[in-house]
């Protein structure tokens, strides 16, 4: 009896620590369990991975070394139907031209940004008329209205004072800030006349001067920290 007893404790005890370390091996980082951050594609003809090579990864390397940030590595790659919206707390959009949504689409991205989500929308040059009629179908009822310098998005880990960043000239005009408010919550950011994606690039891809990439990068880091803490 009594050696029947021992072996049940025995079992108990190795039970217990093997229970003690699933719990402990399920939260220790690895590369599946990081922040992931995506690239949106949408229909309509629009180059949507106009920047897809080294822009958003760049630019997840700049925020892992700078704010200390666990974002995979590897953008994903979001269909704007796609339920993996979802999984995603950022979402970078880009291109110069054309932008569809279908009514399912534009409900679902509806729904992303009602439930936490952030979309970012930077024109590459050509987007704009496109994406403001796109968004419209997001939100009928709401507007793009200019983000003052003043708010938090200006201000995280990097301060702009006067907005975003000039990354390339195109009609001459001075870059800005607008944005989709639910409530109080800025929920989608949309940077036009500043090209940011392209600062994030490679430096060989457009030859910008390493100061332009970095103030690029710099407000691409505000806008992802700004994202992960509302």
């Amino acid at each position: 009896m009594s050696s029947i007893l021992i072996q049940y404790t025995t079992m108990k005890k190795y039970f217990l620590l093997f229970i003690g370390f699933c719990l402990f091996a399920a939260f220790i980082p690895t590369p599946d369990n990081n922040v992931k951050i995506g690239l949106l594609k949408y229909s309509g003809g629009g180059d949507w991975y106009s920047n897809r090579e080294t822009s958003l990864p760049n630019l997840i390397r700049f925020c892992n070394r700078e704010l200390d940030t666990n974002i995979d590595p590897q953008q994903v790659i979001v269909d704007v139907g796609s339920i993996e919206l979802f999984n995603l707390p950022f979402v970078h959009m880009t291109g110069h031209g054309n932008v569809v949504f279908s009514d399912e689409e534009a409900r679902n991205v509806r729904k992303y940004l009602e439930s936490g989500g952030f979309l970012h929308i930077d024109d590459n040059y050509g987007m704009d008329q496109y994406v403001r009629t796109a968004i419209k179908q997001v939100f009928p009822n709401k507007e793009f209205v200019e983000i003052p310098f003043s708010h938090p998005i200006y201000h995280q880990a990097f301060d702009f004072n006067n907005g975003l960043p000039k990354v390339h000239e195109h009609d001459g005009a001075a870059s800005k800030g607008y944005g989709i408010f639910i409530e109080d919550r800025l929920v989608c950011f949309y940077s036009f006349e500043s090209d940011l994606g392209d600062g994030w690039e490679d430096p060989e891809v457009h030859n910008d001067p390493e100061q332009v990439r970095r103030k690029a990068l710099q407000m691409g880091a505000n806008l992802i920290q700004f994202a992960f803490d509302q």
